[in-house]
């Protein structure tokens, strides 16, 4: 673990790369629907290219943690992935056809998408036995989410959707920026016939299995929520404060997500927090109109996204030991984030059709919800004790 003099600047800048690449989802996810909608693509094309952005989670966290496991260079992936992105993200300021945007998207979130991982195991290895602490880091995305969120329907009202493209390239340079300080200290490396094989048991398979169901059941969200409110009479700024009242509620949740973890275990929040999920679709599907229902629907976000992922993130954390651990978060983000994701907004642009069956996209989504609940309910092991993966550091 890094001295305490030395840890805590490493935590601000951490904070701070949460903050930027959150911020870039707070304006690709909400708005990027409606950025391809302004250019005259259909629900099923505005579902392939949205699919795309959750389909690169699939390869690239996964290429880019091998490379980190058998190199120890994270910290490292981190600014090349960002300043790849940054460039690569160019080729969005020009207009084209459905091809060339589904091309730029690939390449550019092939390299977006490889940070997270690293930035988890960097992170978490930095805090050492203070694990506890993982909420409040974490937390900073979710605020640069919020802030972008808001500002991002304000000012695609004001200016249009085209305004997307500036505030994401500014967005990019600002995450490479706050990469830079983040020291080269690489992790051990174990020699290969030293490292201990990567098994995986029910346990591990039943978990990705549930991750990759709620993903799926959150990629209406992710591709149609302010479209479907749109629908409904509502404005982007009010699908944006909406949007930002959830991550609020996740933030206060990510801070008591250590201490609710250690007092109830990983199962029972999961559980919890995925039959909310179900209920908050249900909210969606049959009280859109109630500006009530939308608001409890979104503090459902607390459950859906931040109680979810801190505990996900502890489970993938004790179940890997030092020599797996960007692959076992790569696992994490590829299978839940990249197929769920994608198959979720793939799904749900084919299910919205011609817009006039809109409810039954967010039934499918709590059906998803639900089965992943039951998953979560399968799982032997759940808090990682005694396996192949988890050899002592």
């Amino acid at each position: 673990m890094p001295s305490s003099h030395r840890a805590e600047p490493d935590l601000r800048w951490l904070g701070a790369c949460y903050f930027f690449f959150f911020s870039i989802l707070g304006i690709m996810v909400p708005y990027l629907g409606v950025f391809f909608d302004s250019r005259g693509f259909n629900a099923q094309e505005i579902g392939f290219l949205l699919a795309i952005l959750m389909a690169t989670r699939i390869v690239a966290p996964n290429i880019w943690a091998a490379v980190a496991d058998r190199t120890g260079m994270r910290a490292e992936l981190i600014k090349l992935g960002s300043f790849a992105a940054a460039i690569t993200y160019i080729s969005f300021f020009f207009d084209g056809s459905f091809l060339y945007l589904a091309v730029s998207l690939a390449i550019y979130t092939f390299f977006w998408n490889s940070i997270l991982a690293q930035l988890e195991v960097i992170t978490l290895e930095t805090l050492g036995d203070k694990a506890e602490r993982y909420g409040a880091i974490r937390s900073w995305g979710s605020v640069g989410y919020i802030v972008l969120v808001i500002s991002g329907g304000f000012a695609i009202d004001y200016w249009g959707p085209e305004v997307l493209p500036y505030m994401g390239m500014i967005l990019f340079l600002g995450l490479f920026a706050c990469s830079l300080p983040l020291p080269a200290n690489r992790s051990v490396v174990v020699n290969r016939a030293d490292r201990p094989k990567l098994t995986f048991d029910a346990s591990l398979i039943l978990f990705m299995l549930s991750a990759m169901l709620l993903q799926m059941s959150v990629g209406p969200f992710y591709g149609f929520f302010v479209l479907y409110l749109k629908q409904f009479g509502y404005s982007e700024t009010v699908a944006g404060i909406l949007v930002a009242l959830g991550v609020f509620a996740e933030i206060i949740l990510f801070f008591y997500s250590s201490r609710l973890i250690r007092r109830y275990g990983i199962r029972v929040l999961l559980v919890v927090s995925m039959l909310l999920t179900a209920v908050r679709w249900l909210l969606l599907a049959f009280g859109v109109e109630s500006l009530l229902l939308l608001i409890i629907s979104q503090i459902l976000h607390a459950f859906t996204f931040g109680l979810v992922h801190a505990a996900s993130i502890h489970f993938i954390h004790r179940h890997f030991n030092v020599s797996h651990r960007s692959t076992g978060q790569a696992l994490y983000a590829s299978v839940s984030f990249g197929v769920g994701g994608a198959l979720g907004t793939w799904i749900s642009g084919m299910i919205w059709g011609d817009g006039s069956q809109t409810m039954w996209v967010w039934v499918f989504a709590a059906s998803c919800a639900f089965l992943s609940m039951i998953a979560v309910m399968m799982i032997p092991n759940i808090n990682g004790e005694a396996t192949a993966n988890t050899v002592q550091d």
